[in-house]
């Protein structure tokens, strides 16, 4: 005969055998002794928690051919318990959803339901992982499901509740089945390694039901594991050689390493790590479930309950965990839990990596906002600041007096200094050199069409829109001069590109409108006149000139043309 696995081998097959789930087996033990049985329940939760085996002893209770009707406490022995244990009885379908999506199969299945069960007394369909199934094949199931024939029963299992619709949980029974507790695991492993005469420290069996997060299955597929490498007891050695230790010892060199503000050396033993053949997410799950035991030794005390190592191990993470506060804890966590979820899809993941260290290294320099805000901590002003460089400034003078070399603006120049001269804090440090202001301009000349800015300075004026500036082709030769009314000053410095072109596209803005309004204007006499009949006597408008040079007209675009061509 084959090996059968833990998992199934010790599979719960009454309602009392179901751990972790007495509310759950209270209510249906108590619907079958009344006969409030439901024709469709919904067992959701997380893997490996007891939804199918609990479907299955339901349907031993319901089809249990040793008693005249359902009962609470099934046989397990007759034909029908058996064959529905293992999953193979003719009138308890197993339906996985995973692999019957499709709206076909569920029409198929509301088919069936017209016949009667063969031998039982209830046709009874267990769906596992329903939230598989797609939108069409959940509509044709609603009416099937609110009102089935007598003899059928559904039991619907899944891990994603938030997948199914509305419209099914409304048909059923919802029964949520909780992560079975840590103590609840270790006792049932306790009990099969009494079965199975495997002896194992209590060590062992705590940190093998800490693994198993809550899951029966995954506890007893790591037990299975364990008892496969170690030929006999099981010991917390052999353990470490399999499973991830109770103190992983590059976690721990790593985090002091990061506690002494070291950032190369924590760079250094990632790298060793990763070239032993480590992983970058593994490396993150080892140093994530570090940090959580020094926090939970930081915040409930050496003898908590919650970390779970062994009487020799706690005094070191005891040790350790002094080396921060709380809040760093925390920001440590989420900062580790950020970075194991993007380096798995990330093409930098390493990079990303390192930058994290090199962060945790700074994690003791976080002041807490608490004692910032109550005065505790002392933040440094500027001037304390600047006092703090000179005061390091003078003491370089001291241990070189001949040669002082100061920065400033961007430039650096040394300093002689002799006995007797003032400190280094006092000597003037050179300032980057400023453009000088441009002379003011208190009233400009009248008729030269400027204007003076709100500060009265040169680079304040600003032309008006009657008047153009000197217009400048590619090669640089000006083609008009200002008029004699123009102020002559120029600016200390070329004005930028960008301000010569926003004044001049101003500039051909306001001229265009006149232009326009004079047409329009010239347009409006026409028609006048054609009603009036005297057409003839309308001249044409002048072209616009210049106040300040007559005869030259004021639009002029020609050379805007010349540089398109």
């Amino acid at each position: 005969m084959s090996y059968q696995v833990l998992a199934r081998k010790y599979r719960s097959a009454t309602f009392e055998q179901l751990i972790g789930q007495e509310a759950i087996a209270a209510t249906l033990v108590n619907a079958i002794r009344t006969g409030r049985v439901h024709h469709g329940y919904l067992f959701t939760g997380t893997r490996g928690v007891g939804k199918t085996s609990a479907a299955r002893i339901l349907a031993k209770a319901l089809n249990c051919l040793s008693s005249d009707g359902p009962t609470a406490t099934p046989c397990c022995a007759c034909d029908a318990c058996s064959l529905i244990a293992e999953g193979e009885d003719i009138d308890v379908v197993e339906i996985d959803a995973a692999s019957n999506t499709g709206v076909d199969n569920i029409r198929e299945l509301r088919n069936n339901t017209a016949f009667r069960p063969t031998r039982s007394r209830f046709k009874i369909y267990i769906i596992d992982e329903v939230h598989m199934l797609s939108t069409g094949a959940f509509n044709a199931l609603l009416k099937t499901l609110e009102e089935p024939p007598e003899h059928v029963k559904f039991i619907l299992a899944t891990t994603e509740l938030q997948k199914v619709p509305a419209t099914i949980q409304s048909r059923c029974q919802r029964f949520d089945f909780r992560p079975i507790p840590q103590a609840r695991i270790g006792e049932q492993l306790r009990r099969i390694l009494d079965a199975e005469k495997v002896g194992a420290e209590d060590d062992v069996i705590r940190r093998v039901a800490r693994l198993a997060a809550g899951s029966m299955r995954d506890a007893l597929s790591l037990l299975d594991k364990v008892l496969s490498f170690s030929t006999g007891d099981l010991t917390s050695a052999a353990l470490d050689e399999l499973l991830p230790p109770a103190l992983d010892e590059f976690s721990y060199a790593l985090v002091a390493e990061l506690a002494a503000g070291d950032a190369g050396a924590a760079l250094r033993r990632l790298d060793d790590a990763l070239s032993g053949g480590e992983t970058l997410e593994r490396t993150c799950e080892l140093l994530l479930d570090h940090v959580r035991k020094l926090m939970l030794v930081r915040v409930c005390g050496a003898d908590t309950d919650l970390l779970d190592v062994s009487e020799a191990l706690r005094p070191r993470f005891v040790e350790q965990a002094a080396a921060y506060e709380p809040p760093v804890y925390v920001y440590m966590l989420t900062l580790l839990e950020d970075l194991r979820r993007a380096v798995r899809s990330s093409g930098s993941g390493r990079a990303l990596a390192e930058a994290a260290l090199v962060r945790l290294a700074m994690a003791a320099q976080f002041t807490d906002i608490r004692a910032l805000l109550s005065g505790q901590v002392r933040v440094e002003s500027a001037a304390e600041s600047a006092s703090a460089s000179g005061r390091v400034l003078a003491s370089a003078e001291k241990k070189n007096p001949a040669d002082v070399r100061i920065s400033g603006g961007g430039a650096s120049a040394p300093v002689r200094s002799s006995e007797g001269a003032a400190s280094a804090s006092q000597v003037a440090v050179p300032q980057p050199a400023r453009t000088p202001s441009p002379a003011p301009v208190a009233n400009p000349p009248a008729g030269s069409g400027l204007t003076a800015g709100a500060s009265g300075h040169v680079s304040d004026i600003i032309p008006r829109a009657t008047t153009r500036p000197p217009a400048v082709n590619p090669g640089g030769s000006a083609r008009r001069t200002p008029g004699p009314g123009a102020v002559p000053a120029a600016p200390p410095a070329a004005p930028p590109a960008a301000q010569e072109h926003w004044r001049d596209r101003v500039l051909k803005d306001d001229l265009v409108r006149e232009t326009m309004a004079r047409f329009e204007a010239h347009v409006s006499d026409i028609m006048l006149a054609s009603e009036t009949g005297a057409a003839g006597t309308v001249e044409p408008p002048p072209d616009p000139v210049s106040p300040t040079e007559e005869g030259a007209p004021l639009f002029d675009l020609s050379h805007d043309v010349e540089e398109q061509d």
